[in-house]
């Protein structure tokens, strides 16, 4: 007992000293170490009160306020550890104090705080706070953490003790009003703003304060608020804007209120007022309904209508017309009594009044906003549509053939689709007529007229409403779609404007998908013919060429792969464009190549529409890439045979018609399912392996197909690798590549020993895509390691050896795809290789190379390692390289001697050029004396690429940036002068930019500056004098009125 006693002594002794250190000794430390013993069990609250008695009887003001302080800071940080005992004799406390002197109030709401977070608060004491701190605490005099600790307060106990708060009734709701009234602290509305939408929401008691909650939180609308710069606490106006609408739309029981306030701000000439009112007006629609809106519809229409006829602000009718959108549907939704007038009704009879004479004056300014309001209004629901689309239609359908005029027929039918394409929005039964088949007739002769106008701007808008109707199922007849099918093959075969034969190529694409057979019947034998007639030129009727032979071709072969959409067409496209590459491969007459690869591009868009599990994917893989990879190979193998130059070997064996196919099946196997994927991808690798030619086509070859079989294969073999790059290195993740192993270790001898360029590139791209998706193990890392072993070697130079740069600019190759395949997977060995290139950066033959391959490693690849062919990379894998290898860039640059000192400068431009902005200015203030440094480079390319990186510094940094002026003028005025377009286009830029810093910075270069920028006036080419009087233009503005 003894010991007990001592025991407890010696606690009340450690808890009084600490209290009088806090207390008097006006220290806070004492406060987190009472905590501590509160929540290890050594203190209880009540022993901390104790030591505080005196403290807390105290007549001074101050030592009581510092005495509460302590225990509230004590409470805070041991709320949760607290007994229900103890925190109703606090909480009693703590409300007997609400009374005391002002001093005191702050410390004990915070007590207040913390005694609202606890789980164990008996029931009717959050009542009790509440009342005490509405009857004796004036909210709106303390400061703002104060008032914030009120909110706090109401919060926590709305989100705990709803039903008790809730037996205030209208008291409570009151309480609160009278709280926040006249708040002014933008954290203390966030807070304030939520409570009141909480109030509403979770239905506490308004009673016959429903006006009275609506003016204390309308009184901020509409918000205006700009926050401070560098705002530590990031409030937004958005923020205040939305959390105040989400008050203001809480209830419809505020819409006699709103609605007077929203007409009235609309009326204001504060365009953001306007703007403000407009949104929260949509916002409303979708709780109010006809009761709550039809008082106020005639002045809210008249407001709207108003607005959209007048405005010239695009933002300001955008939200017209969706608040006007909301209206409509508000009252689509409205129930209609049997006795009462039909709100919708009225409505639009007011909308159609005022808007549809307006539809009569196709010249007038009025007839596109009338129209965009019509649409608005009739895009809420299919009643309101089937209102609008009776009334117009036929006054239309009047008007186009009243007009004759082109300019005002194209008005009439844009408008026209605008109104066919909403019908399509609203699902009928099937029973339901579609309201367009009672003017069906009417409406083909009308589209048809157009598409035959000597107008281009006609012809277009009729074809993109033909479009419109033909991708109605039940619309148009069988003799409808065949004489449409008829007018889009005209228009792609014989109109002259390229615009015309776009558009109808995007007809088509949108009628077939609904009508195949007929696509099948009349546009596929029409293009094939075009496709087998020889090339001859078109002349309209005045004899003046109209068609290049060779258009009428592209045209086909496009117009091949826009119908392609329908699993029973592409069986009859693809053999045509295939049996036309085939052709290619045999004429000579010097056009074919980019025919050829015209025609690749047109089944890579088939292929793109077969991208699935579908039929028409299963047809790809089966039919198309074999027959693809069998002419490749055929024209490989039959180059063979020839001894003449690569231009003798035909198309299929020139790079840039192999690279093309490769996109072909590239698409085809990143677009497919995996089943399909693990069948086709094992004959195509028993294929370069094994010469397995048994799946292709055609597989009665001269020679056989060995491209690994080195050093005996030939180059028109080995660099079909890039067809194999591909296929292997396009497959979804969770495909695996057969015989991967094997399959690598040939791609290594390729790219180790052949003197192909094209080969050993697409061999190394291979490798690198292969090893992208490798999974991580010891495979991969013994896989990684031989490959380094290999690189290592290659990259030794050999004082004496001729054929060594060639040997050493392949392994280069092998390097830099490697380290690209293993920086985008954040692999650890990516490190390590990216170092060997900044070694090679003071190489004297592969310097340049290595510089230049930073710009590669950071910019997307179209072929392989990017998100479509499935490839490993990480988001951020940009900034990590930056962070990593720019401190290491910089040090080599300092170090470096003067002639290596460019490739270092190029290297770090290419990695600055591709980071985002925000990230760049962040680092800018190391960096900028190197950029500097970099624009006198003598490489071109370092100059547009640094001018690239400070353009948008100049804007966004002025600070730093003016630090630097004449150097950067000095630097930009020499560039304007460069050989290079490019650079005098971008330092003009940047001298142009150079006017956005401060004018006390740039004020003293302005006459000598206006002076040097008279050169580039003169220049030859016109972009470049065009940039100059931008730039010139505003240095002459400097320190004008105004400026």
């Amino acid at each position: 007992e003894e010991e007990e006693r001592g025991g407890k002594m010696a606690t009340d002794m450690r808890v009084a000293g600490l209290v009088e250190e806090f207390v008097s000794g006006q220290q806070d430390g004492p406060a987190k170490d009472l905590a501590t013993g509160v929540l290890d069990g050594k203190y209880t609250t009540l022993e901390i009160v104790e030591a505080l008695g005196k403290c807390l009887t105290n007549s001074e003001p101050r030592t009581r306020g510092r005495g509460v302080q302590l225990l509230s800071q004590v409470l805070l940080l041991s709320y949760s550890s607290l007994k229900q005992k103890e925190v109703e004799v606090l909480a009693t406390f703590y409300i007997d104090r609400l009374k005391d002197h002002h001093l005191v109030i702050p410390h004990v709401l915070q007590g207040l705080k913390a005694l609202s977070m606890s789980s164990v608060l008996p029931e009717g004491l959050a009542v009790a706070v509440l009342k005490a701190l509405f009857q004796e605490v004036h909210v709106q005099s303390l400061l703002q953490t104060d008032r914030h600790s009120v909110y706090s307060i109401i919060t926590n106990f709305m989100d705990t003790r709803e039903q008790e708060l809730k037996s205030l009734t209208a008291d409570f709701t009151f309480g609160f009003i009278q709280a926040m009234d006249g708040e002014k602290d933008p954290r203390n509305l966030l807070m304030s703003f939520q409570i009141s939408r909480d109030i509403i929401i979770n239905n506490y008691e308004l009673g016959s304060f429903v006006e009275e909650l609506f003016e204390v939180t309308s009184c901020y609308f509409p918000i205006d608020f700009t926050p401070p710069p560098n705002d530590p606490h990031g409030i937004s106006q958005e923020e205040l804007v939305l959390s105040l609408r989400s008050v203001l739309t809480a209830t419809p029981r505020f819409a006699e209120f709103l609605l007077p306030l929203l007409i009235e701000k609309l009326d204001s000439d504060v365009q953001s007022a306007k703007v403000d009112s407009l949104q929260t007006l949509a916002a409303c629609c979708r709780e109010y309904r006809k009761k709550e809106l039809k008082e106020f519809l005639p002045a809210l229409w008249h407001s709207i209508r108003r607005e959209v006829f007048q405005t010239a602000s695009e933002k300001i009718e955008t939200e017209c017309l969706a608040a006007l959108q909301g209206l409509s549907t508000s009252l689509s939704k409205s129930v209609i009594d049997s006795d009462a007038e039909d709100s919708l009704d009225t409505f639009l009879d007011n909308v159609l009044q005022d808007c549809k004479h307006h539809l009569c004056e196709p010249d007038m300014k009025l007839v596109w906003p009338s129209a965009k309001l019509l649409q608005a209004a009739a895009s809420a629901s299919y009643r309101a549509c089937s209102k609008i689309n009776s009334c117009i239609f036929p006054l239309l359908l009047e008007q186009f053939n009243k007009h004759k005029q082109s300019s005002q027929r194209w008005t009439i039918l844009g408008i026209l689709k605008v109104f066919f394409q909403l019908i399509q929005k609203w699902d009928r039964d099937e029973e339901d007529e579609n309201p367009l088949s009672v003017f069906k007739d009417q409406l083909c002769i009308l589209v048809f007229s157009a598409l035959t106008d000597s107008s281009v701007q006609l012809q277009m808008v009729g074809t993109s409403t033909l479009a419109v109707l033909g991708s109605q199922q039940d619309l148009l007849s069988p003799s409808d779609i065949e004489l449409t099918v008829d007018h889009l093959n005209r228009l792609i075969l014989r109109e002259a404007d390229p615009q015309v034969c776009a558009a109808a190529l995007d007809a088509s694409t949108t009628i077939s998908v609904i009508h195949p057979a007929t696509f099948i019947s009349r546009m596929v034998p029409a293009l094939t013919q075009e496709l087998n007639t020889e090339p001859m030129e078109v002349k309209d009727d005045d004899g003046h060429l109209a068609q290049p032979g060779n258009n009428l071709h592209q045209r086909s072969i496009r117009a091949l792969a826009a119908i392609s959409t329908h699993p029973t067409i592409v069986k009859r496209t693809v053999p045509v464009l295939l049996q036309h590459l085939t052709n290619l491969q045999k004429e000579n007459s010097g056009t074919e190549s980019d025919m050829a690869i015209l025609t690749c591009h047109s089944l890579q868009l088939v292929a793109e529409h077969c991208g699935g599990a579908g039929e028409s994917s299963q047809y790809f893989h089966q039919m198309v890439v074999p027959c693809l990879l069998g002419l490749a190979i055929q024209a490989a193998v039959q180059a063979d045979r020839d001894c003449g130059s690569e231009v003798q070997h035909g198309i299929l064996c020139e790079e840039q018609v192999i690279t093309t196919l490769g996109t072909v099946i590239s698409t085809a196997y990143s677009h497919s399912q995996t089943e399909l994927a693990s069948t086709t991808i094992s004959q195509v690798v028993a294929l370069y392996l094994d010469g397995d030619v048994s799946f292709l086509p055609e597989n009665n070859l001269s020679r056989k197909f060995r491209p690994f079989q080195l050093p005996d294969s030939p180059w028109p073999q080995t660099q079909l690798t890039a067809l194999l790059k591909a296929a292997v290195c396009s497959l979804p993740k969770n495909v695996s590549v057969p015989q991967q192993e094997r399959l690598l270790a040939h791609l290594m001898e390729l790219c180790c020993t052949s003197n192909h360029r094209f080969t050993y590139t697409s061999a190394a791209k291979c490798i690198a895509g292969l090893i992208n998706k490798y999974p991580a193990g010891e495979q991969l890392d013994s896989i990684l390691c031989d490959v380094l072993k290999k690189i290592d070697s290659g990259l030794e130079r050999n004082a004496g050896d001729c054929s060594q740069s060639v040997s050493r600019t392949r392994v280069f190759t092998l390097l830099l795809w490697l380290t690209k395949s293993l920086v985008l997977r954040y692999h650890p060995l990516a490190t390590t290789l990216t170092d060997k290139l900044i070694e090679l950066l003071t190489d004297l033959d592969l310097g340049t190379e290595a510089a230049d391959a930073f710009s590669m490693l950071v910019s997307d690849s179209t072929d392989v390692l990017n998100k479509a062919t499935h490839a490993d990379v990480r988001i951020m894998y940009r900034q990590r390289f930056f962070t990593e290898n720019v401190p290491k860039l910089v040090h080599g640059f300092h170090s470096a001697s003067e002639d290596i000192k460019s490739n270092y400068l190029k290297a770090l431009s290419h990695v600055l050029n591709s980071l985002p902005k925000q990230v760049l200015m962040t680092e800018l203030p190391s960096l900028l004396t190197l950029l500097l440094e970099a624009l006198s480079c003598s490489d071109q390319v370092v100059q547009l690429s640094t001018l690239g990186c400070l353009h948008p510094l100049l804007l966004d940094a002025p600070q730093i940036m003016s630090l630097h002026i004449e150097t950067l003028v000095n630097k930009l005025l020499h560039l304007t002068t460069s050989p290079a377009m490019k650079v005098r286009i971008a330092s003009l830029q940047c001298m142009h930019a150079l006017t956005k810093l401060p004018p006390h910075v740039i004020l003293p270069q302005k006459s000598w500056v206006i002076q040097a920028l008279a050169k580039p006036l003169d220049d030859k080419k016109r972009l470049v004098r065009k940039e100059a009087v931008g730039a010139r233009g505003e240095w002459f503005l400097l320190g004008s009125p105004g400026s």
